[in-house]
């Protein structure tokens, strides 16, 4: 199995491409290691005591480590961990019980599907190149509200990837929305 890495714009997050599929397509955040409990994988990420977060993506994987250390110290261990677990064929998860990154099915307005289609098809893909994910949450009186996940989390660049282009463009299609914020 050969593992590409990949920097992302969030310099404590490191993106492992598997060149396989990962979470399909369904994106898995784990935030800390009680968020992991149905996921072989994760647990054995978070054995690592400097990782902090873990991301799956449609065909990747995004660790996040502490400042205490730099990538090149832990990298070796994170490959290590990705390569046991898939040479075991261990699953992904033990049960469904990982964070989603699609909001529950349920009756949406026309201009909430038309937000969620234009972050579908024209922020995610890109969002994902860097190693994560723009969730939607929801929309009140204007605001879009989206949840950033994997190498977006605590991504210096993430107020302005928010402002200057994903608000743009949703204003620029949406005369309704009027802002965005992460939540």
């Amino acid at each position: 199995m050969f593992i590409e890495t990949e920097a992302t714009p969030n310099p404590a997050t490191l993106k492992f491409n598997l060149g396989r599929m990962v979470g399909g397509d369904r994106t898995h955040q784990f935030s800390d290691p009680s968020a992991a409990v149905g996921s072989p994988l994760a647990r054995r990420l978070f054995a690592i005591d400097q990782i902090t977060a873990v991301f799956f993506g449609p065909d990747f994987i995004t660790a996040t480590k502490t400042d205490a250390v730099d990538w090149p110290t832990v990298k070796p261990a994170v490959l290590g961990a990705i390569m046991e677990h898939y040479i075991a064929d261990d699953p992904l998860f033990d049960v469904e019980t990982a964070e989603t990154g699609h909001s529950a099915a349920g009756e949406d307005s026309d201009l909430v599907n038309q937000i969620k289609e234009l972050l579908d098809t024209r922020v995610r893909p890109a969002v994902a190149q860097d190693g994560g994910d723009i969730v939607f949450r929801s929309f009140q009186d204007g605001v879009v509200y989206l949840h950033l996940q994997g190498s977006c989390a605590g991504c210096p660049s993430s107020t302005a990837t928010l402002k200057a282009g994903i608000e743009n463009m949703l204003r620029h299609y949406l005369p309704e929305v009027t802002e965005v914020r992460a939540v």
